[in-house]
């Protein structure tokens, strides 16, 4: 699904917030002004949409991992069942701060997690007292509800999205910080300059938010097919080389057959002149 302007029209992706409380640096995206509240320009919101979701397909294609955040309440839910459905970590929760700054601490609390689970298949946590089967229970509940998304996260991610820039501005930061490129939802409340992928719309409304996280995880779904692809036909590629190629053991046991061939005809040839002067 690739996002049109009466799509975004229709999810009132248009309505920025009012006029007193605009950001003068989301002016160029800026249409009009109707009854004090400023209306975005959903023409430019289309490319940008577009813009972002053929660099979000690239790192699909290339293997690399997006996280999408988005803890306000109007955007959970869609950035969770989106990010799921192209198997993308996602962060609807509270953002841990040095979530990416300090990732090695982050990994340590999901490799914990995982021990604890661990303890749960195995009968370990029957054999520890009530009180602290409770505290553990707890722990692995925290860090689920906080981390769970992100257990397969191995790695900094190469790029982040993210809903309503100013509610996530510690994951802008962190994300300037480490030189990983932003993708954001950025409303006329916000600043634009710290954000790679500017996609001006309304980041209060569900349906906005939902009609161009459609549009970017459709793209990203689209590079992933094409890594599927190309990994198939590289696969292949390599069983053809293999089979065409000759074994190392057959190879060694063809140029022991041939050598004595060889050794023969360079007496053959030295003879032959003996032979015509007799």
């Amino acid at each position: 699904m690739r996002t049109n302007f009466d799509q975004l029209l229709e999810a009132g992706a248009h309505f920025g917030h009012l006029k007193r409380k605009w950001n003068p640096a989301m002016a160029p995206y800026i249409y009009m002004e109707r009854n004090g509240i400023h209306i975005i320009d959903l023409n430019k919101t289309v490319v940008k949409v577009e813009e972002a979701a053929e660099a979000l397909k690239n790192l699909a294609r290339s293997g690399r991992k997006i996280l999408f955040v988005g803890t306000k309440k109007q955007a959970q839910e869609v950035i969770a069942a989106h990010a799921q459905e192209v198997g993308m970590p996602y962060i609807t929760e509270r953002w841990a701060g040095g979530m990416l700054t300090n990732f090695p601490t982050i990994r340590k609390a999901v490799k914990k997690m995982g021990q604890i689970d661990k303890m749960m298949s195995d009968g370990t946590l029957e054999n520890v007292s009530k009180r602290e089967k409770l505290q553990i229970t707890r722990q692995r509940e925290k860090l689920e509800k906080n981390l769970g998304s992100i257990a397969d996260m191995t790695r900094l991610p190469s790029a982040v999205f993210v809903v309503d820039v100013i509610e996530e501005k510690i994951a802008v930061a962190e994300a300037n910080r480490l030189g990983i490129p932003v993708f954001g939802i950025v409303d006329t409340n916000s600043n634009p300059n710290n954000i790679d992928f500017v996609i001006p719309a309304n980041d209060d409304a569900t349906k906005a938010i939902d009609v161009i996280l459609g549009a970017v995880c459709d793209a990203i779904k689209e590079g992933l097919e094409e890594r599927k692809v190309e990994k198939a036909d590289e696969n292949a590629a390599e069983e053809q080389a293999a089979t065409e190629a000759p074994a190392p053991k057959e190879r060694r046991q063809r140029i022991r057959k041939a050598a004595p061939k060889a050794e023969a005809e360079k007496v053959a040839e030295a003879a032959a002149p003996a032979e015509a002067a007799e």
